[in-house]
């Protein structure tokens, strides 16, 4: 018979197990990281992102007016009823979060130490046990079924609860822990980083949490050191996991599970992303997002032994990171663009677009070709803009698919459009894949 969650404060269980000796020439390069998302968050014309409060709460240094200005928008985007900005928004008006989005809020709301037993927070967090259960409904009894989102976003909303010491369905867990054990954390046949590493830190929680049945636990604990094991496995010889941008997550990870920064697999990864940082590699807020409280040698786990009282006004340095190299209208590139949806050519075409060029410029400059146009649409994600319409052609409801945007014959990009920066003679294949 399971018993009741043992109502009591895990932040003991969470703090911290290293200290993270950051030397000191790498100080100013995190104080400019910490400097670009402060700025970020003066960005009016950006929807609030829960992912950047909470690398600003987990950074070692705060500008805490700013912060609580950032909650503040946060509340009327995830509560528009309780901010104190302006009048409450229509019902039809208010943002209806998915898994993923909720559970990043929720975290948010830990790491600001607010109190969540009032009615509004409590629909909150029944709110997304309501997502999770639905989740798990469409995964089903099939041995490779699917969440509604995905595994990442389910790991997440797991997080979410237990760092809120929330008690999660333990028949959620299972599919997770079914998910995980069967290696279904993947794309495209390749091992996802970033799923093991997000489904690792909610293991790591659930590992310290009372009220689960002994089984349960055990398989938990398993897990945890089956993520461990895959995660290492998959480091590459410069140190990163799988590849750069999925890095920073693994380390969050390793940082949980009490791996030590002498340990030549933590200490040649948090060295890569340092030189990635320095050679500009991370455009994208949403991953600088989760690098922050790794180069702390933080997780997401953190925010559960977060004291705000304890907190102090910091002077953050107004530094800022190298940009990358701009577009050069002196030199010119040629690009093959095409876009198919199984066998079908919908699209192609060679473009001539300036150096520097993203690729989301060269489907705007295809766009406005008047000989042979581009016709394409994207979606405001926190990630950058995702492409899911081309020459007409969307995914339909219900149906998993999506825009994949390969290089040539068959590589995947690792950026997104608005960061990827095609090179001379590029082919890139727009297609309309299965997931």
């Amino acid at each position: 018979m399971e018993g009741r969650p043992v109502l009591f404060s895990l932040s003991f269980l969470f703090t911290s197990v290293q200290l993270c000796e950051i030397p000191a020439g790498n100080l100013e390069l995190i104080q400019a990281l910490n400097s670009e998302l402060l700025k970020a968050v003066d960005d009016g014309s950006q929807e609030p992102d829960p992912s950047l409060y909470l690398a600003l709460r987990l950074s070692n240094e705060h500008n805490l007016e700013k912060e609580r200005e950032y909650l503040d928008r946060l509340t009327g985007v995830y509560q528009p009823q309780s901010s104190r900005s302006g009048i409450p928004l229509e019902p039809s008006r208010r943002k209806k979060s998915g898994t993923g989005e909720l559970a990043l809020y929720l975290l948010g709301l830990r790491a600001a130490c607010q109190n969540m037993d009032t009615p509004e927070r409590s629909r909150l967090v029944t709110q997304l046990k309501l997502l999770l259960n639905k989740e798990m409904k469409q995964i089903g009894h099939k041995e490779k079924g699917h969440p509604v989102t995905n595994y990442y976003q389910y790991s997440l909303g797991v997080l979410a609860l237990c760092v809120h010491n929330k008690r999660t369905d333990p028949e959620v867990i299972r599919k997770l822990l079914s998910a995980e054990h069967h290696g279904r954390f993947s794309h495209h046949q390749t091992f996802s980083v970033d799923t093991e590493a997000m489904a690792g830190l909610a293991f790591v929680c659930l590992e310290q949490s009372p009220g689960y049945p002994d089984g349960l636990q055990v398989s938990v604990s398993k897990a945890v050191k089956r993520a461990k094991t895959r995660i290492l496995d998959a480091r590459m010889e410069n140190g990163v996991y799988r590849n750069i941008y999925s890095t920073p997550l693994a380390v969050q990870f390793l940082s949980a599970v009490g791996m030590s920064q002498s340990q030549r697999e933590f200490s040649s990864s948090m060295a890569a992303l340092k030189q990635s940082l320095e050679e500009s590699s991370f455009q994208n807020n949403l991953i600088r997002s989760q690098l922050l409280p790794a180069l702390y040698c933080k997780s997401y786990l953190d925010v559960a032994s977060m004291t705000c009282e304890t907190q102090t006004e910091n002077s953050v340095p107004d530094l800022s990171l190298r940009k990358p190299q701009g577009i050069d209208p002196r030199r010119n590139i040629s690009i093959r663009l095409e876009a198919r949806k199984a066998a079908q050519l919908l699209y192609q075409n060679v473009l001539v677009v300036p150096d520097g060029t993203t690729l989301l410029d060269v489907l705007e400059a295809a766009a406005k070709d008047v000989q042979q146009p581009l016709r394409y649409e994207t979606q405001k994600t926190f990630s950058g803009p995702m492409l899911t319409g081309v020459m007409g052609e969307k995914p339909e409801e219900g149906q998993r698919e999506y825009w994949r945007i390969l290089r040539h014959p068959n590589l995947s990009l690792d950026q997104g459009i608005a960061e990827y920066t095609p090179r001379d003679q590029d082919h890139i294949i727009l297609k309309m894949t299965s997931w």
